[in-house]
């Protein structure tokens, strides 16, 4: 019966890290180049119940066979295993600002941040006051020379990321476009940034196939469904109630059960 308690209490801290993640989804919902993240929960290690009253093994005209044999399993709870972004395409929106870029595919600008070299998809960039090309929050994006310098918005981005200078077609810089062998492992940092781990791999610059194509004037929106991130919190309320009511319901079995042994003591 203890037991139960602590079963139903994993459930239930299960379940708030899922609502965690969910609610975390529809807040950034309008956020420009947001990623979804999926919570992911596993079970304890079952233990098998066996009879107790016929221990041994006993013997046939065939063979032998177990006098203790299984009769089911016994579940010990549940916990999250882990948190994960999930880099689906996000949908395109038009802005008809030249800063701004958008990925269509796979991949990642990287920018200049105090803490080092950070990685997002949200495009939605800036000239800043000596003509540094920013993100929202001021870090400088990089091409491969560096960081990217402009005059003013008199520039434009081809497919491969390149930026020229419209007065005299001279090439600006190529954007800094990278790719992660395990993506999936990269770091949230805030601020749509990322960073890498053990595990997501050194970035390395997209080349061929694997380098996404840069849009201009676009901007990539979150991939948050919001139908289906509402519907998924309606299951984890649920199931956050049905382990609730589980140990509520334990809760009164043992009140009882100590009442009747003290009222029969």
């Amino acid at each position: 019966m203890i037991r139960g308690w602590y079963t139903g209490a994993s459930g239930m801290n299960a379940q708030q890290n899922r609502l965690d993640a969910i609610s975390n989804n529809l807040a950034n919902v309008d956020t420009t180049g947001y990623k979804r993240d999926i919570t992911v929960s596993k079970n304890f290690p079952e233990l098998l119940i066996r009879r107790m009253n016929a221990d041994g093994v006993y013997h046939t005209a065939v063979g032998s066979a177990d006098a203790a044999p299984v009769i089911g399993r016994l579940g010990l709870g549940v916990e999250t295993n882990e948190n994960y972004t999930v880099f689906e395409q996000g949908s395109f929106r038009e802005t008809g600002v030249k800063s701004d870029m958008a990925l269509g595919g796979e991949g990642f600008f990287a920018v200049q941040t105090p803490a080092g070299e950070r990685y997002t998809r949200n495009g939605n960039f800036f000239i800043g006051k000596e003509g540094i090309l920013e993100t929202k929050d001021g870090y400088p994006v990089l091409g491969e020379n560096g960081i990217i310098t402009v005059k003013d918005d008199a520039f434009f981005v081809n497919d491969d990321g390149v930026l020229i200078a419209q007065d005299d077609g001279r090439q600006i810089d190529r954007l800094r476009i990278v790719r992660f062998d395990n993506e999936r492992y990269l770091k949230k940092t805030g601020e749509s940034l990322y960073m890498t781990g053990t595990v997501s791999g050194p970035p390395h610059i997209a080349e061929g196939n694997e380098r996404p194509r840069v849009i201009q004037s676009f901007v990539e929106m979150s991939n948050v469904n919001v139908v289906n991130e509402m519907v998924q919190m309606i299951e984890v309320n649920r199931a956050y109630e049905a382990n609730q009511k589980t140990i509520m319901s334990l809760d009164s079995m043992m009140d009882t059960l100590w009442s009747r042994t003290a009222m029969y003591r």
